[in-house]
């Protein structure tokens, strides 16, 4: 039964992408793992291992132009040539032995030569791949590739070549990404695990070098950065040296991990957003290892990875957890998905957005029901879309639901290819490659028809302007209902769209003085308007878009008013030299919105404060305040803790509602303001046209721009160049330190797995109705001062004003695990209406904090449990989301429903998820929490099987069954050694 789940513990596979330049020269073929133990039986486990990861390392791809790419600025590996002779020897006795070895083909270049050898779908002569959806296509080239009939095998490949069929029975399959790409505050954790691993590996007698990234791993430090200060030409300079202030420590962190690790590109601060700079610079669509060919694929620690999809590279999000496993080369477990085909016609009309268009997609996909399936758009209404619309739309992927939102590779992505410096040979190779093995789409050419598991079609045409919210990415408003929808959100009970406002207090003002100005503040009343979020700054037509919108309000006498925060985060430095050539960057900066710095800001809380007599207007109030930002992430009390209607919006509209001052307008009918003619001015007067935004696009945005940008991406800037760090293996954990922690997980590690834990008696720590994230459950923004983790980095003498956030404090679990659960809009059903980060300690009736209440009952030796509706943990793939209910001692999850990447995240951690059968809940059994739990599992691993039921009574007599979520044999694997941490090191430091 766990043939895949223990094979780590002997195999030494690897795939063809990870053989040295010199072998794969002679061979382009893996080492398999079968033929490893019946050649080389004799050798230990962890010398094969040694001599794998030296290959692996020493595997490079190159853009093939003169500027510096990802894999030339990695540290080199050193190997000698004798070990390099050997090598290559044995994997050439091992290429012939390869499942697949009949399919190599050559790619031949159009002036003689070749591109390399690659494994040609069509030499399988199999029809069934010409229905394959393309993105399904990806997932069965890998599989042929890293076939060795061990931890990929050739069922794996059967499995997905008859994907009509096995698609809908839940199948497991073994797939292995090319790469695996991470942001700070999910890379600092995951580095912190694996320097943690490394010490557990030694502790077991083995090598700790052993604990190394096996596939080309790339951290962008992009989530660090807060709108501190805003409004100014030195905004972005003052709000990077904060950062450095604030996040030294981290980042020198950062910076060991860059050397103490091999296959590993740490990109400093101020460089962008990790997924517009995946798409600009670190996407290869084809990696071409020396002289091996085969598609790009990646999976990252953020949900909106997605983002890569618009160029036709397989890519979604994982946690932190997986990816991690994903690093050292362990295959990800996934069940083979369904894929929905989404068929797009026509044109966008006048004045529409690519952002009106996404949030269009997203409703309709959230409405069909996309969880767990790859989305795949074709059709007429393709060559419509620029690259970065499309991408626009596979970055919201989350927002959906779906796994991936997926654009196959065609004349648009090459032309993308070009523009953003990616040399001409390069995307030649490309194109040759993918068109050779039945993975381009030549809209020129009939199309042949491909099976999906459902259709969905849109007529662009249909879309118009909108926003969404006021607290989730997919409640869409059409922007000329929006006054409408905005005053029947504060009429509505309180819920997603609904505040409960009565109508005596809604037209309620509150007056306060601003800079000396009068000011005043209503329900509805923009506070914050910020340009931000990879969705939209990765897209020139809404870049540009909205600074005509500020030009052309300046120019008729409209200014934003001074109490707004009003900011601009682009996602890559390439934006401001877009906007500098198009002579609009000072229009911006005349209604408030310069450049604040180059990261993830607003849309994940790193807003910063707003300004204090703003602040103090609205505190004690019931005045219902508003953001406005071009992310994608509106959840209440994610982008300030002040605002609770937030709205997301393209670029131009963002600006709009700025110049509004308020969401409480109708734009058709109501004016932005007055003009300095003493007219009125409404949205139509300084809206641009779609012909207006394109031609300064094509004027503006420059191939150079993009390879002076990243042709120095990795050598900083002063503040990070100055950071020291020590060149140690191993690293030094400092016991005093309030950001790098050495965490539990591993500490009296055995050798043996622990088996399955058995939950008894449990209490309810937390009792959930719906829709409850990952904020939620581990916020990341800013730590309120009388909650547990402030009162914890207070007794060690840290100041308020130096709390940072909980994302940047994510490497110390000390203070995460204080952190979990410490949303102040959480709502905990034991509170019986009460908002706010608390739950009731049921033996005693207490009411305590719940880091406060889960600590009573760990101490006193006592198991809990959550109950949960319906998308539990939906939101960001945060992996402190549940590593922090794991340091809280909770045990299992009952839910209606999961989030895929949180579920997958508490199967990482060893926590058992339920789900309650298909019309149950909570509340249909009435449940209140104040009962004890006992989930009736077996007691050996080999008992429990993938989605079996399992039986849970309650101390007061009742009884259930709920579905077993660990979904495949490896995550059973992984709950048996206690977590896939704890699984990889027994396996690596096996003998």
């Amino acid at each position: 039964m766990y043939r895949r789940a223990t094979s780590g513990v002997r195999s030494a596979s690897t795939s063809l992408a990870r053989l040295s330049s010199s072998s794969l020269s002679k061979v382009a073929s893996a080492p398999s793992a079968s033929v490893l133990n019946q050649t080389s039986r004799s050798r230990s486990f962890s010398s094969a291992l040694r001599s794998y990861r030296v290959c692996s390392a020493s595997t490079r791809w190159s853009h093939g132009g003169s500027w510096r790419s990802p894999a030339s600025l990695r540290a080199q590996a050193r190997v000698s040539a004798p070990v390099m002779e050997r090598l290559e020897r044995r994997y050439a006795s091992m290429a012939s032995q390869h499942t697949y070895k009949d399919i190599l083909t050559s790619l031949p270049k159009p002036g003689g030569g070749e591109y390399g050898k690659y494994y040609s779908l069509p030499a399988l002569n199999d029809p069934r791949i010409d229905k394959l959806p393309y993105s399904v296509r990806i997932l069965l080239e890998s599989a042929i590739r890293n076939c060795d009939n061990y931890q990929v095998t050739k069922d794996d490949v059967e499995k997905i070549l008859d994907w009509e069929n096995t698609s809908t029975k839940q199948v497991e399959i073994a797939f292995k990404p090319a790469r695996v790409i991470l942001q700070d505050f999910t890379g600092v954790p995951a580095l912190v695990d694996l320097a943690s691993m490394r010490d557990a590996v030694k502790n077991l007698g083995s090598d700790p070098n052993k604990i190394n990234p096996l596939v080309p791993v790339d951290l962008v430090v992009d989530h660090s950065v807060q709108v501190d200060f805003a409004r100014s030409e030195d905004a972005a300079q003052k709000n990077m040296e904060l950062e450095f202030k604030r996040n030294k420590e981290r980042f020198a962190f950062l910076k060991w991990g860059s050397t103490a690790f091999q296959n590993m590109l740490v990109v400093p601060p101020g460089s962008g957003i990790v997924h517009q700079v995946n798409l600009e610079y670190l996407g290869r669509v084809v990696f071409n290892s020396g002289g091996f060919l085969y598609p790009d694929s990646v999976v990252g620690t953020d949900s909106h990875t997605t983002m890569i999809d618009g160029l036709g590279v397989a890519g979604w999000g994982v946690g932190g957890i997986e990816a991690e496993a994903a690093m050292l080369g362990q295959p990800m477990s996934m069940v083979l998905p369904g894929v929905v085909g989404f068929k797009l016609d026509g044109k966008l009309k006048e004045g529409v957005t690519a952002t009106d268009l996404v949030l269009t997609v997203t409703q309709i996909l959230r409405k069909h029901g996309v969880v767990g399936k790859f989305v795949e758009f074709y059709g007429e209404g393709m060559s419509e879309l620029s690259l970065a619309d499309r991408a626009t739309i596979a970055n919201m992927s989350p927002e959906y639901g779906a796994t991936m939102g997926f654009f196959p590779v065609d004349h648009v992505t090459l032309e993308y290819l070009k523009l953003t410096g990616r040399s001409n040979e390069t995307v030649s190779m490309i194109e040759s490659y993918l068109r050779a093995n039945n993975m381009f789409v030549d809209y020129n050419e009939p199309q042949q028809e491909r099976a999906y598991t459902s259709y969905l079609q849109l007529d662009l045409g249909h879309v118009e302007p909108c926003i969404s919210g006021p607290k989730r990415p997919h409640d869409r408003v059409p922007l000329k209902d929006m006054k409408a929808d905005w005053h029947a959100c504060l009429d509505n009970p309180v819920g997603f769209k609904g505040f409960a406002v009565p109508k005596e207090k809604q037209g309620e003002v509150v007056k306060f003085s601003y800079d000396g100005q009068p000011a005043e503040i209503k329900h509805g009343s923009v506070v914050i308007a910020a340009i931000t979020s990879c969705t939209n700054t990765s897209n020139p037509s809404v870049m540009i878009g909205a600074a005509l919108v500020a030009k052309k309000a300046f120019d008729l006498g409209l200014k934003v008013k001074p109490w707004v925060k009003t900011s601009l985060a682009p996602g890559s430095r390439v934006v401001e030299k877009y906007l500098d050539r198009s002579g609009l960057r000072e229009d911006l900066n005349k209604q408030g919105f310069q450049i604040v710095g180059y990261g993830c800001t607003t849309c994940i809380g790193n807003s910063g404060d707003l300004d204090k007599s703003v602040a103090a207007a609205i505190e004690g109030t019931d005045i219902i305040p508003a953001a406005v930002l071009s992310g994608n992430r509106n959840f209440e009390g994610r982008v300030h803790p002040q605002t609770r209607a937030n709205y997301l919006a393209s670029p131009p509209l963002v600006v709009a509602y700025a110049l509004a001052g308020t969401v409480d307008i109708d734009f058709e009918t109501e004016p932005l303001g007055t003009g300095k003619d003493g007219k009125n001015v409404f949205l139509r007067d300084i809206w641009p046209s779609n012909e207006e935004v394109a031609k300064v696009v094509q004027y503006s945005v420059l191939p150079s721009m993009f390879k002076n940008s990243y042709e120095t991406i990795t050598e900083g800037n002063p503040l990070w160049n100055e950071l020291s760090a020590p060149g140690s293996t191993l690293y030094s954990w400092d016991s005093n330190s309030t950001y790098i922690h050495e965490p539990p997980y591993f500490k009296n590690m055995t050798a043996n797995p622990p088996g399955p834990r058995e939950v008894k008696d449990a209490y309810c720590l937390l009792n959930f109705g719906d829709s409850v994230t990952t904020d939620h459950i581990s916020p990341a923004g800013n730590i309120q001062k009388t909650s547990p983790a402030a009162k914890f980095l207070m007794d060690r003498g840290v100041s308020q004003t130096d709390f940072n956030s909980y994302g940047s404090r994510r490497g110390n679990d000390e203070v995460m695990a204080r952190g979990t659960f410490a949303n102040i809009r959480l709502v905990n059903k034991l509170l019986k209406g009460e908002v706010g980060p608390k739950t009731v300690h049921v033996p005693t009736g207490e009411k305590l904090s719940v880091f406060d209440a889960a600590s009573r009952y760990m101490n006193a030796g006592q198991d809990t449990v959550i109950l949960a509706g319906a998308e539990y943990g939906s939101g960001s793939s945060r992996d402190w989301a549940a590593k922090g209910p794991l340091l809280l001692g909770v045990k299992a999850v009952i839910a209606k429903s999961f989030e895929r990447i949180h579920r997958s995240n508490l199967a990482g951690m060893g926590i058992i998820p339920l789900c309650f059968k298909a019309g149950e809940d909570a509340d249909t059994f009435g449940l209140t929490g104040h009962e004890r739990y006992t989930v009736h599992l077996p007691t050996k691993v080999s008992d429990i099987k993938p989605g079996q039921d399992v039986t849970v009574t309650t101390g007061t007599g009742k009884s259930f069954v709920c579905t077993l979520r660990f979904d495949t044999e490896v995550e059973l694997a992984y709950y048996d050694h206690g977590g896939i941490l704890p699984y990889v090191i027994r396996s690596l430091s096996a003998k």
